[in-house]
C-alpha cells in the first residue's frame, strides 16, 4: 500500500501553525508599522528648522519599497503608520494652542490633537492602498504610479474640508535644495511630485544607473531654472519697518491689558521711521472703529501703515459680523486718513469659525475672536507707498493658488501673522519656510510681520534676506524692491502639477488593464 501523498507546503497556513523560524521575514514584517511610524516622524527633520532636505527622499523610499511587497490592506496600514508619525512629530504644536492658550483640559486637548493627526494620516494610507491595488508589476510604471498617487493625495489634503497643506513634501526643498528651482514653474505640489518620483526610483527594482541619471537630471534642471529671472523690478525701492510686539497671547485679549499692545506698537512705529510700517495680525486688540485716533496718528507718523486689526462689517448700516483684516492707512492732512482694507478670505476652522455642527467645540476651548466672517475670494491689491500690496493673513500663505488671484497686478506680498498661539514650537520656522515657497512661486518678495516670530524679509528667489530674533520686541527695517511680471505658476497655478501627477498614474493603469487575468494569491 503506497503512502498518502504529502501535502504541498505553501506560504499560506492556518493562523498559529506557521513556524516563524522557517520564515525569518515574519519577525521584520510585524515590526514594519513601528518602523514606518519612526521613519515618518524622522521625516520632519527634512523641514525647517533642521533643513536636512535629502532625508524625505530616503524615508519615503523606504515606505514605497514596503508598498511594493504588500497587499492593499497592509500597504494602507504602513502608509497610515508613516503618516501618523509624520504629523504627530510635525504638527503636534496644535496641542499648545488648545491646552496652553485655549484653556482646553489636557486630556481633551491631547485627544483632539491625536484625532487631528490621525485624520491627516489617512491620506498616505489611501495612497498606499491605491498603489498596492493598481500596481502593474513593471518597475518603471509602478514608480510613476507611486509618485503620482502620493502627490494627488497631498493635493487633496490641501483642498478637502478647506484644506491643511502644512508639511506638504515640496516645502522641504527650499534653498539650498536644487529642486527649489522648479517652484516658479510647478509650485510646491510639483516639487513634491519630483521628490516622490525620486524616492520611488530609489525604491524600485530599476537599474541604479537610471536612478542616478534621474537624480542628476532633476538637480541640473533645478539649478538651471534658478538662473531664470521670471519677474522684473517695478517702482522705486521701499524702506519698510516690520514690527514685532511680542505680546504674550495669554494677556493679549485681556481688556485690562489692551494698552500694552497699543503703547508697544505706537512706540515701535515712532522709533523706526520707514516708508511703510507693517503691524502683525490683530496687533490692535480692538475693533478698528474703536482704535484711538492718536494711536493711528502715531502709527502713521513717518508714512503709511498696514495694520492687522478686526473690522466690523455693516449691511445697510447695521452690524453684520466682523472680519480679520489688514487695514492700510495713509495720512490725508493733519487728522484725516485714506483707508483701504483686505479681509481674510481663508479662515481657520475651529480657530476663526466653527464648522456647521461644531459650535460645542468653543464651549470646551476659550478662543477669543472666533466667529470671523470670510472676505471675498478676489480682492484687489492695496495701493500703498507706490507699490501694490497683496496682503495675506496667518496661514493663508499655505494656499499658493489663492494668493495668485491678486497677481500679476500686485508687486509685493505681505504676510501678517500671530503664531503666539503655538508657543516656542516648530510652527514658527515651518511657517517661514512656507512663505519662502510663496515668494519663489510668484517671483515676488514676501514680507512677514509677526507678533512673536518669525518676522522676516524674503527675496523673490526664496532667500531669507533678514530675520528678527523670535520672541523679542523690536522692528526689522529692510529695503525692498517690488516686482512685476508672471511666473508660469502665477499663470497656471497647480494645474501643471496635478496634470503631471495624473499622467504619472496612467502607464501602470493601462498595463494593468491589458494584463491577462490569472488567479493568484497575494500575501
Amino acid at each position: 500500500m503506497s503512502p498518502p501523498p504529502k501535502t504541498p507546503q505553501t506560504a499560506f497556513s492556518p493562523r498559529g501553525t506557521e513556524n516563524p523560524l522557517g520564515r525569518p521575514g515574519v519577525f521584520l514584517e510585524r515590526r514594519q508599522p513601528l518602523a514606518a511610524f519612526a521613519l515618518g516622524a524622522a521625516t520632519v527633520a527634512g523641514f525647517a528648522p533642521f533643513g536636512i532636505f535629502v532625508l524625505p527622499f530616503l524615508t519615503l523610499a523606504w515606505l514605497l519599497r514596503a508598498w511594493r511587497e504588500a497587499a492593499p490592506a497592509r500597504a494602507a496600514r504602513l502608509g497610515y503608520a508613516w503618516g501618523l508619525g509624520f504629523f504627530l512629530a510635525g504638527v503636534s504644536w496644535v496641542y499648545v494652542s488648545l491646552n496652553v492658550f485655549g484653556d482646553m483640559p489636557m486630556p481633551l486637548a491631547a485627544l483632539a490633537t491625536l484625532l487631528f493627526c490621525a485624520l491627516l494620516a489617512a491620506f498616505p494610507a489611501v495612497a498606499g492602498y491605491a498603489f498596492a491595488r493598481w500596481r502593474s508589476g513593471a518597475a518603471g510604471r509602478d514608480a510613476l504610479l507611486a509618485a503620482g498617487l502620493w502627490e494627488l493625495t497631498e493635493w487633496l489634503r490641501g483642498w478637502i474640508l478647506t484644506g491643511f497643506p502644512w508639511l506638504a513634501l515640496g516645502y522641504s526643498q527650499s534653498p539650498p535644495s536644487p529642486l527649489a528651482g522648479f517652484a516658479p514653474v510647478l509650485g510646491v505640489y510639483g516639487i513634491g511630485l519630483l521628490v516622490a518620483l525620486t524616492a520611488a526610483a530609489l525604491a524600485s527594482a530599476a537599474s541604479k544607473r537610471r536612478t542616478a541619471l534621474l537624480v542628476v537630471a532633476l538637480a541640473a534642471t533645478g539649478f538651471a531654472l534658478r538662473g531664470i529671472a521670471w519677474t522684473q523690478p517695478a517702482g522705486a525701492p521701499l524702506k519698510v519697518a516690520l514690527l514685532q510686539g511680542n505680546i504674550p497671547q495669554g494677556i493679549k485679549w485681556d481688556p485690562q491689558r489692551a494698552t500694552l499692545s497699543l503703547e508697544t506698537y505706537a512706540a515701535l512705529a515712532q522709533r523706526y521711521p520707514a516708508d511703510l510700517t507693517v503691524l502683525p495680525e490683530t496687533a490692535i486688540p480692538l475693533f478698528f472703529d474703536e482704535a484711538p485716533r492718536d494711536l493711528l496718528a502715531d502709527l502713521t507718523v513717518h508714512g503709511p501703515a498696514l495694520i492687522g486689526v478686526a473690522v466690523r462689517m455693516k449691511d445697510d448700516g447695521r452690524p453684520s459680523g466682523y472680519t480679520n483684516a489688514a487695514v492700510a492707512l495713509s495720512r490725508r492732512g493733519a487728522a484725516a486718513f485714506d483707508v483701504q482694507a483686505y479681509a481674510k478670505r481663508h479662515l481657520v476652522p475651529f480657530g476663526e469659525y466653527a464648522p456647521p455642527g461644531f459650535s460645542w467645540f468653543f464651549r470646551l476651548a476659550s478662543i477669543p475672536m472666533s466667529d470671523f466672517t470670510a472676505g471675498p475670494p478676489r480682492q484687489a491689491p492695496l495701493a500703498v507707498a507706490g507699490q501694490k500690496i497683496a496682503p495675506n493673513i496667518c496661514y493663508e500663505d499655505l494656499f499658493g493658488e489663492e494668493l495668485i488671484r491678486a497677481l500679476p497686478a500686485a508687486t509685493l506680498l505681505v504676510n501678517l501673522s500671530n503664531t503666539a498661539w503655538f508657543g516656542d514650537s516648530l510652527a514658527q520656522p515651518q511657517h517661514l519656510q512656507i512663505s519662502r515657497m510663496r515668494a519663489m512661486e510668484t517671483g515676488r518678495p514676501m514680507l512677514r510681520a509677526t507678533n512673536t516670530g518669525m518676522t522676516a524679509a524674503i527675496a523673490p528667489d526664496g532667500r531669507v534676506a533678514a530675520v528678527l530674533e523670535p520672541f523679542s520686541t523690536g522692528a526689522l527695517v529692510v529695503e525692498v524692491q517690488g516686482y512685476a511680471g508672471a511666473t508660469p505658476f502665477v499663470r497656471y497655478g497647480n494645474t501643471a502639477a496635478v496634470t503631471l501627477a495624473l499622467a504619472a498614474c496612467l502607464p501602470a493603469l493601462r498595463r494593468r488593464r491589458r494584463a491577462p487575468q490569472t488567479d493568484s494569491l497575494i500575501l
